[in-house]
């Protein structure tokens, strides 16, 4: 190392180390966690949750408003299983992937694994639990019935949640735009032939009612 060297290192000072992270309140937030004598802070918020963390958030839910606290990393499924105690939309992938957990939002089908719960403010939430009338079923979950639209019954509720979206915008689907809605549901059971029966069989039980 040159004389040049170690007069240009010896030079660098922690004024410097700030300019270089950017400088001012961003700069200084980051050097804290990197230099020394910086582990207590960063244990403590660790250890320490700040209460701002969560957030109070209202939706309606199978027709009922409800209010509850929810934290950041909570998705709209931890919060109607263990939470609220619906357990008709499943947690199978927890991925986005299959498509059991599937719930309407506003009317559009979602992945409830994927979906924050804060984000549910204001939203109108529907699950496979609000679409009966009572003991009354909805013609789709009447259809499930009759035509043996499942095996296991574990996949169910999301191809009845994502049946009910599509169906309310086409009332006399064919067999490939059925294939094409269900698409992002999955049935391990591989029943899908007596599925896309049940689809055609609940879209005439609905344009008769």
């Amino acid at each position: 190392m040159t004389n040049e060297h170690k007069k240009n290192v010896k030079s660098f000072t922690r004024r410097d180390f700030l300019k270089g992270m950017g400088g001012g309140a961003i700069g200084t937030s980051i050097a804290a966690r990197l230099l020394p004598g910086s582990t207590g802070a960063v244990m403590s918020v660790q250890e320490d949750i700040p209460l701002y963390t969560r957030k109070k958030i209202s939706f309606e839910l199978n027709g009922k408003m409800m209010s509850l606290v929810v934290e950041p990393r909570e998705t709209l499924l931890d919060v109607l299983r263990d939470r609220i105690n619906l357990t008709g939309p499943k947690r199978i992938c927890n991925q986005g992937e299959c498509g059991g957990c599937t719930v309407l939002m506003d009317g559009k089908p979602i992945y409830s694994c994927m979906f924050l719960a804060l984000r549910a403010e204001g939203k109108k939430i529907t699950t496979v639990e609000g679409l009966s009338n009572g003991e009354k079923l909805h013609p789709i979950q009447e259809a499930f019935i009759q035509e043996d639209g499942y095996q296991c019954g574990f996949c169910t509720p999301g191809f009845i949640m994502t049946t009910a979206a599509f169906l309310d915008k086409n009332k006399n689907p064919d067999l490939s735009e059925i294939k094409n809605a269900l698409s992002g549901n999955l049935c391990r059971c591989g029943n899908y032939v007596q599925i896309f029966k049940t689809i055609s069989k609940a879209a005439e039980m609905m344009r008769r009612s």
